[in-house]
């Protein structure tokens, strides 16, 4: 495949070119065909950065490079996996001074300590293993068994992570790994000081975690600071003589989901590793911005000269602030009614571009921020989506994700004193239905106990026959997620979209509902009152959705439908049960049915919720706010989605509720995929669940259809 570079305009001419044989619709493969970029990485004092790219389920390492002299960047894949095998590919990590690139196939990333996924069935069974490629992309080289690999800083040793244990190992093929070192608990965190000499981590004992460094030269290992705290995110001063970190006191819950609007303040520290001193440099003030609230990328600390930056929201928005790394007063970089939820340093730490809404709600873009004088600078704006960015060893050029409401998340690139570019050296598939796809509506929901929800609203084609059509809510899960007005950067939820964008071709109006509980929108938002087995009291907003949809002059209002995974899951079984009288039919993937059963059955974090302490009343208000709490009312037909090996949300919550429907005489359907986890890991298996509920919805809110979506999604 020939490398390419599209700028803006070329993929507007593409959209706008795109095959009319379909004029009357698409198939819901062609609308979910286009590839999807993730996790990019930039290679340390280079002009280059990779990505994965997942096309159909075929994961395979891509790389943009700028040759010396060269002033345009070129795309090429490292690897050349062809088949939809549900083995996921992540961890991507260059090795400075090497034109070679780390990667991790195989294995749950979500639950990396688990064992590897097989939903392909393979019958050679799946391992997690480190490889290593060089950027011309020869055959990769196996390093040994793990993830989260990391290079030293003169590339002559590779670390890793296996069952919680430090693994080492030389770059080379027929390489021997070794462990590191032994230690308690579970490792994680692995940071190389500037020279190399030394290594931080964490260790994490369940209920509590410690800060450890590791000395090459002499082999010992000293615990920075021990304490009854979670001691996280080790982060080196750029002379190598300092560490920061954060230190998050324990807050005992009972059940999980609830608000956590206040809590016992966090704070950073600093370690000076020569005379063993640790001084604590920001305390955490009582109130808003008492509880940790992180960031989105790897990072939460950044050294930037003699400050650390760092994220919090005492102002009820997350943003960024400084503090002194001697102790001082913190200072807000960011200020404004928007949230962060990026953000990466240059190599030099002058600067951090960071992704946010600011000015724009319901998108990202991406800005620039100069610690030293606190400037900002807006990188971009428009339509599109802009985020998840990486900053060049050149210090100036920045790679990111880009997408808009027509085109998936792809590779981009902003260099200094030149218009933006997408990278897309895979292209879209020629029969990708860019062109038909329509452009969704902001939509901010009436008031309902005092919170206004959000929502993205997608309208069937212009000229669709039906005067009066079906709706459906589709809810995302988390809740700690928001949905946005294009495909989404997650490839959940951006599988997600493209079912959306299928299901208002086929004649529905979908609303894509940002309830209370998500993120984009402040504190007070995410962490209403009563939220969850608190008391469910973001229920309110998809009442407040079903009542804007009942007032649609384009909604049929006794065919409202509600669809959605894991807390999406949840929330629509909550609706079918508590309003069968309003929702007439849903689709539950993978989702919570029972708040006090799902606590029992969960270990967050290696950490248990010791349940058996929960208060009786606070048990009480957890089923009632739970689907199987109101089971007595429900009697809309369901489809019920799930993987056997979900490693999220216990499979058992499912089986418990399909019990407890039969039960009550509910018509139910279930679709089960063996061996897949809680995000699906094959494009087939995306297929398998998004045509079950296209076929179900469409027999139970359109009748007459059931054929014509069988012989569509077919297709």
């Amino acid at each position: 495949m020939t490398a390419a570079r599209l700028i803006l305009p070329a993929i507007a001419s593409l959209v706008l070119a795109a095959p009319a044989a379909h004029a009357q619709g698409f198939t819901l493969e062609q609308v979910l065909s286009a590839p999807f970029a993730a996790d990019l990485v930039a290679a340390p004092g280079g002009r280059g950065f990779a990505w994965v790219s997942n096309a159909r389920g075929r994961r395979n390492v891509w790389l943009a490079v700028a040759a010396a002299g060269a002033a345009d960047f070129a795309a090429r894949p490292l690897t050349h996996y062809d088949a939809d095998d549900g083995i996921d590919l992540a961890d991507l990590a260059f090795v400075p001074n090497h034109d070679e690139l780390l990667y991790v196939r195989g294995g749950d990333f979500e639950n990396p300590d688990k064992p590897s996924p097989n939903p392909a069935h393979l019958t050679s069974g799946v391992t997690q293993e480190i490889y290593l490629v060089d950027f011309r992309g020869r055959t990769a080289v196996k390093l040994g068994e793990g993830h989260a690999p990391v290079a030293s800083p003169g590339g002559d040793r590779i670390l890793y992570l296996h069952e919680g244990k430090v693994f080492s190992v030389a770059p080379n093929k027929g390489a021997k790994a070794q462990q590191l070192f032994k230690a308690g608990g579970m490792i994680d965190s692995l940071r190389f000081s500037p020279d190399g000499k030394r290594l931080a981590f964490v260790s994490n004992r369940g209920d509590h975690s410690f800060v450890g460094v590791y000395t090459f030269a002499d082999q010992t290992l000293r615990w920075i600071d021990a304490s009854l705290s979670f001691d996280l995110d080790p982060r080196w001063s750029p002379d190598g003589t300092r560490i920061a970190f954060l230190r998050v006191p324990w807050n005992h819950d009972e059940i999980e989901i609830v608000p956590h609007r206040t809590g016992d303040p966090w704070s950073i520290r600093v370690a000076t590793l020569a005379n063993q001193s640790v001084i604590e440099i920001y305390r955490a003030p009582h109130g808003a911005g008492s509880v940790f609230q992180p960031l989105s990328s790897d990072a939460q600390l950044i050294w930037s000269g003699e400050h650390v930056i760092f994220p919090a929201e005492n102002d009820g928005w997350l943003h960024l602030y400084s503090v002194p790394a001697s102790g001082g007063e913190a200072r807000l970089l960011t200020p404004g009614a928007f949230e962060i939820e990026y953000a990466a340093a240059s190599p030099d730490g002058s600067q951090v571009v960071y992704a946010s809404n600011a000015g724009d709600i319901d998108r990202r873009h991406l800005w620039r921020l100069h610690p030293a004088d606190g400037r900002l600078e807006q990188l971009t704006s428009g339509t599109g989506i802009e985020t998840e960015p990486v900053v060049l060893g050149d210090d100036t050029t920045v790679a990111f994700l880009r997408s808009d409401a027509r085109i998936t998340a792809h590779a981009a690139l902003l260099e200094p004193g030149k218009a933006a570019i997408d990278l897309m050296a895979e292209g879209l598939p020629q029969d990708f239905p860019a062109a038909q796809l329509v452009t969704p509506q902001a939509v901010e929901l009436p008031m309902r106990s005092g919170i206004s929800a959000h929502g993205d609203l997608f309208l069937p084609p212009a000229g669709a026959a039906a005067a009066r059509h079906p709706a459906v809510v589709f809810m995302h899960g988390g809740p700690i997620r928001q949905m946005l007005l294009g495909w989404h950067y997650m490839d959940y939820y951006s599988n997600a979209y493209g079912f959306n964008q299928y299901l208002a071709s086929r004649g529905y109006v979908v609303l894509s509902l940002n309830y209370r509980g998500g993120i984009g929108y402040g504190l007070d938002f995410r962490e209403p009152e009563r939220l969850g087995a608190a008391g469910a009291s973001e229920y309110n907003d998809l009442l407040a959705a079903a009542d804007y949809l009942r007032a649609r002059v384009d909604v049929d209002p006794a065919r409202l439908g509600l669809w959605g995974g894991s807390y999406g899951g949840y929330l629509t079984a909550l609706g079918l049960a508590r309003n069968s009288d309003l929702f007439k039919a849903g689709v539950d993937l993978h989702g919570v049915g029972d708040w006090h059963h799902w606590t029992l059955a969960t270990i967050h974090d290696n950490r248990p919720l010791y349940v058996l302490n929960t208060p009786p009343a606070a048990v009480a208000t957890a089923l009632a706010a739970s689907p199987i709490g109101s089971i007595s009312g429900w009697r809309s037909p369901v489809l019920l989605i799930s993987g056997d090996d979900d490693r999220n949300v216990a499979f058992s919550e499912q089986e418990r509720l399909a019990e407890a429907l039969r039960h009550q005489g509910v018509d139910y359907s279930q679709l089960i995929l063996p061996d897949e986890i809680h995000g699906f890991l094959r494009h087939v298996s995306w297929m398998r669940a998004y045509a079950a509920t296209a076929q179900f919805l469409d027999s139970k809110l359109v009748p007459g259809s059931e054929r014509a979506s069988q012989r569509d999604a077919s297709q």
